[in-house]
Order: C-alpha cells, then structure tokens, then sequence
C-alpha cells in the first residue's frame, strides 16, 4: 500500500515537475533572402517563465554537414544536454537550420542559398522579434559543431557587432578538402560538393575556397579581438586544420582558448565538449553584465 501510494504522488509530481525545466519551441522562420522557409528550436531555460521582466543573452548553436536545425537535441547520447545548459546559466539557446552544405555562407552561384545573411539577418531579426533577449552583441555568443564550428567563427569574424563570443568544435576551419585526413577518393567526393554552392573550384581550389574558409581570417580575429574557444578530437579528420589556426593565431597575437581532446568526429565528443563551451562563453555574458541571475 506504501509503495502505491508513492507511485501515485510521484505520477501526480511528475508531469508538474516538468513544467518547471527548460522548454523547447519549434519556429518557422521565412527567409526572404532565399525565398523559403526554414525552422528552428529554441531552448528557453525555467527563468524564462519566471522571471517576467528579464531579458536573456542567447546562444546560437549550428548543426554539421548533412544534418539539420534539430541535431543538437536529437542526436547527442544525453537528449537533454541543451535543456540542462540553457537551465544552468539562463540563457536561450537558438540552433538554426543551415541546410545539410549550406556552410552558413552566401553563395555566390545559388541565390537558394544565403546562409550568411540569413542567420546574421532575419534568424537574429526574427529571435529578437519573437523573446525576450538583450538584443545587443554583448548578449549573443555563438558556436557549432564540423561545418558549424566554421559557421560560428566565420560568421563571428565577419559581423563582429553582432556576437561578442564564438566557438568551434571540431570546426572544418579550413574547407579544403585536400588538407583533412580522408582518403584520395572520398577528398575528392567531398570536394565536388561544394561546386553547387561555390561553382567549379578550377585548377587551384585552395585560391577558390580561400574567401569562404576560416583560415585566412586570422588576421580579422585578432582586430576584432572576439574571445574564441577552440577543440578537436585528436582522432578526428579535421585536426590538422585545427593545429593550423591555432598556430596562425598564436604567431600573430590573437588570444584563444585552444584543447585536443581524446575522440574523433562523433557525438560522444560534442557531448562532452559544449559544456566547456557553454561556461567559456557564458563567463563572456557575465563579463558584459548581461546574464540572468
């Protein structure tokens, strides 16, 4: 009798107790730009519905290649990773569709994909627009995984007045392809992928790829001097690229925060890596004096 009337308490609890942890939102958001709409999840942490009169610094958090605006909270081993974070250090955190190779650029050959001005343009409009958010840079951070490790970095770096923060784990920091660790075939494979958003590469790729690649932005990280945390895995086939910005970025100055881990190019590591991520950036909100108590 004991033990039932326990069962009944903790199902009368349960579903009360739930309403007291971070929510999730599914928003359409039109992309004039592309003609199209897109969607996106929103984690809002428990404050959010408390704490009427706040306004809350957000996280942008990007998907890799050949995945979608959903990853980050269907695909990580612990599905509620994102909730506990955006719970821990009140902050929202927006993850955004950047299409399976849209590389969060503008194309120059196809107007279907502007990923550049539509995450810095009409997400960011359309966030501020629909919550209750420090609509300033000192109050967006951004960071992501593979193809949205070099989103966040070189969206940061190019619109330094919109983010104050920006992070890349196991970031392809350098989109050419002959320089990650994959074998010949499956480099070029890769590489003929991006002649629908970039067009042919020609005879010299690296000359191609160079305007919409992160490498060649060191010098701009260090102007802006935008806080940056960086990791990969050491088993992970984008780590040469990784050893090479961070090299660039000490020999010119630019101060980062620079880890190999033990892994490869899995979910396990971003599990364990966007906590780190998370408490580097928020310190960054702290400093600015925008987080929420």
């Amino acid at each position: 009798m004991r033990y039932l009337r326990f069962l009944l308490v903790a199902l009368l609890l349960g579903p009360a107790g739930c309403c007291f942890g971070a929510r999730v939102d599914t928003l359409d958001i039109p992309s004039a730009v592309m003609g199209k709409t897109y969607r996106a999840t929103v984690v809002l942490p428990a404050a959010y519905a408390k704490q009427k009169k706040a306004v809350f610094p957000v996280l942008y958090l990007l998907h890799g290649a050949t995945g979608h605006f959903s990853d980050w909270l269907t695909k990580t081993p612990d599905k509620l990773l994102v909730h506990r974070l955006a719970d821990q250090y009140n902050l929202l955190v927006v993850m955004p569709e950047g299409e399976t190779f849209g590389w969060y650029l503008d194309s120059p050959v196809n107007k279907g994909s502007q990923f550049e001005t539509y995450l810095t343009q009409e997400v960011i409009q359309k966030i501020d627009n629909t919550y209750r958010t420090v609509r300033r840079r000192e109050g967006r951070v951004i960071t992501g995984l593979s193809m949205g490790g070099h989103g966040a970095l070189y969206l940061a770096t190019r619109h330094p007045d919109l983010y104050c923060a920006a992070g890349s784990m196991s970031g392809a920091v350098d989109i050419n392809t002959a320089k990650w660790r994959l074998n010949p075939e499956e480099g070029k494979r890769v590489a003929a992928l991006f002649e629908p958003i970039l067009g042919p590469l020609g005879p010299t790729p690296a000359a191609t790829l160079a305007p919409f690649t992160v490498l060649p932005l060191v010098d701009k990280m260090r102007s802006n001097g935008l806080p940056l945390i960086i990791d990969c895995g050491v088993d992970d086939f984008l780590i040469e690229p990784n050893r090479e910005l961070h090299r660039r970025l000490v020999y010119n100055g630019t101060p980062h925060e620079y880890t190999e881990r033990p892994g490869g190019h899995t979910w396990e590591y971003w599990q364990n890596s966007l906590p780190y991520h998370v408490l580097f950036l928020h310190k960054v909100l702290q400093a600015n004096a925008v987080t929420v108590p």
